[in-house]
């Protein structure tokens, strides 16, 4: 039975993957690692995990830690993993990483949107993009998995059995996500307050979100050509979750019904994937608290433009879930271990 660390993990991201590891039954989580709470069980920090995990978080160390695990999870921000995957690779282990560094293939593209060097451009020919619905092959054998972004997440799996089937163009494809305020992290900003997101709902950071490139690569490899979108991300006043909608043009006629033929074809073997029924559309509420994404689609046949629509948890598909489907493939173990439970 593999060993399990977690670096990071009192974060949102970080304490989700301990409670979908705390019962599983495939692995043994045996490192919890957090600055913030050093010296702090992790049931102390979070009740609900109290004779479930009780495991005592560490100050990072990798010298004295890196034998008590063979696959470490790594829930830090972008940026901090160059001080600390880099080691780990060189001890032989397994990392399954949560930040952003990892999941370009062009270091320009990175540096550029993130606003910092890289510093290990040689780990980005190495390292997999942890979509296990289209990197499942690469991501058994990997030695660094980066888990996507919970935004790109939602889109791309929306939208990659059009652009595979080449029904849509791949100019002009707008994307309007909303996310729950966990998907900001754990910080104290005033404007992630309670008060100040409460009965409220805004748009930010348009055409300036850093996940706009990662979406843009993924979908541009299914393409086989570059795609541009425009992504406009808003802040709901709720604590998890995702909805995304995705606007095609269509390169063809096609009803509704022929549309999802080609998806339910598409994802006819994956089993976090639903393909909602015609007439139907996902509600945030049915995939909180899981590792599904559900995905509903129709085609306004005045415009000749596919609309679709996804939802998924940020913490649980979006994050937290992805990298336990990730942990399963990369243990060779059934991937919906510890995974296939309804939302809340």
């Amino acid at each position: 039975m593999k060993k399990i660390a977690v670096i990071g993990a009192t974060g949102y991201v970080g304490s989700e993957i301990v409670r979908l590891l705390g019962n599983h039954p495939g692995v043994n989580l045996s490192l919890l690692v957090s600055g913030t709470n050093a010296g702090k069980k992790i049931s102390q920090v979070y009740p609900s995990l109290r004779n479930i995990v009780d495991l005592e978080c560490e100050e990072l160390n990798l010298a004295f830690q890196v034998d008590r695990a063979d696959i470490f999870i790594t829930a830090l921000p972008h940026g901090v993993s160059k001080d600390v995957i880099p080691e780990l690779l060189k001890m032989g282990k397994r990392v399954i990483d949560h930040s952003g560094d990892f999941r370009y293939k062009d270091v320009k593209v990175y540096e550029r949107w993130y606003g910092i060097s890289h510093g290990m451009p040689e780990l980005l020919e190495k390292s997999v993009y942890g979509l296990p619905e289209l990197y499942r092959d690469k991501i058994r054998a990997a030695g660094l998995v980066a888990n996507p972004g919970c935004y790109p997440t939602s889109a791309i799996l929306a939208a990659a059995p059009i652009l595979s089937a080449k029904l849509a163009e791949t100019e002009n494809i707008i994307i309007d996500s909303a996310s729950g305020i966990t998907g900001a992290g754990k910080k104290a900003d005033l404007a992630y307050n309670y008060a100040e997101c409460a009965e409220s709902y805004k748009a930010y950071s348009i055409g300036t979100h850093r996940h706009t490139s990662e979406i843009e690569q993924e979908l541009g490899f299914i393409a086989g050509k570059e795609v541009l979108v425009s992504f406009t991300p808003h802040l709901l006043p709720i604590k998890r979750g995702i909805l995304s909608t995705i606007y095609m043009n269509l390169s063809k006629k096609i009803s509704t019904g022929e549309l999802l033929e080609v998806y339910n074809e598409y994802y006819r073997n994956e089993f976090f994937v639903r393909i909602l029924d015609e007439g139907k559309m996902p509600e945030i509420k049915y995939t909180t608290g899981s590792n599904f994404i559900d995905i509903g689609v129709t085609v306004d046949q005045r415009l000749n433009r596919a609309v679709i629509v996804s939802s998924l948890d940020n913490l649980g598909k979006g994050a937290a879930g992805q990298a336990v489907q990730d942990l399963n493939i990369m243990c060779g173990l059934d991937e919906k271990t510890g995974l296939s439970h309804p939302g809340y």
